[in-house]
């Protein structure tokens, strides 16, 4: 029997550029260096310097291009087939964008359903609109088991326990307070049945500070709350560098305990 997610469609989706802005302006500023040293005077000491920096910053908008556009997405596929979905659950994709995680999901999912969330922001994602998104799945051949909706991560229209599988992708850390990101994580582990998992993709810094929010609303912590695992952190490697190590990102993984295992 085929392995159903890794069958290619005739017409690829196309995802976008995430932050568009960004890699524009590191685009045009080491261009800008390397234009101005060649353009100056040999003599003048500074020019090996400019120079440098702008062979340094155009690296850097590669490495970010590289990311944003192939990446993020064969670490997701790896990601994706870690989980090891049965083919009938119910993932819901929190700030989905043009589908890069919801449609590899979905390809997964011959029997289930994979929801995507978006306020579809196009500083966030370059063309980011439900329709692009309803084009991908429809190109990758999963438009039969795509869902949309339009909704705040902080707020999700969906009862408790609504979900097998909660994913995300440098999504949350666009939150701009740190009491709203934390209630965006809440409203994931809401909407997981007990058992559920949780992985979210996002900056090094951003997942550190889910996990420690998590954390201590797990048994035996001073400030626990609902039962929940211990979360586990670790980073996602060069392939999903934003531009270097310095904007690199990390995965989290985190399991909604039952009821009963809480006790």
């Amino acid at each position: 029997m085929p392995n159903e997610h890794h069958d290619h469609p005739l017409r690829q989706p196309c995802y976008g550029v995430d932050a568009p802005a960004f890699p524009a302006l590191t685009g045009a500023v080491g261009a800008a260096c390397c234009l101005a040293a060649a353009r100056w005077r040999p003599a003048w000491r500074g020019r090996a310097a400019v120079a440098a920096v702008g062979s340094a910053v155009l690296a850097s908008t590669g490495v970010y291009l590289h990311t944003t556009l192939h990446g993020k997405l064969s670490i997701w596929e790896r990601e994706l087939d870690r989980i090891e979905l049965q083919g009938d659950e119910r993932l819901l994709d929190l700030g989905c964008g043009r589908g890069a995680v919801l449609i590899q999901a979905a390809r997964r999912l011959p029997r289930g359903q994979a929801h995507g969330v978006d306020l579809w922001s196009g500083k966030d994602q370059s063309g980011n609109n439900p329709e692009a998104t309803r084009d991908n799945a429809a190109a990758g051949g999963v438009a039969d088991r795509v869902e949309l909706h339009t909704a705040d991560m902080t707020a999700l229209p969906f009862e408790d326990g609504s979900f097998d599988v909660v994913t995300s992708a440098l999504a949350i850390h666009n939150i701009p307070t740190r009491g709203a990101r934390h209630r965006a994580v809440d409203e994931a582990m809401r909407v997981l049945r007990p058992g559920g998992l949780l992985v979210v993709a996002d900056f090094w810094w951003a997942v550190k500070e889910y996990a420690a929010h998590l954390d201590r609303a797990r048994p035996g912590h001073p400030d626990s709350g609902a039962g929940r695992q211990p979360t586990t952190v670790r980073p996602l490697g060069p392939g999903y560098w934003y531009g270097g190590p310095w904007f690199a990102v990390s995965l989290l993984r985190a399991v909604k305990e039952s009821p009963t295992a809480a006790a």
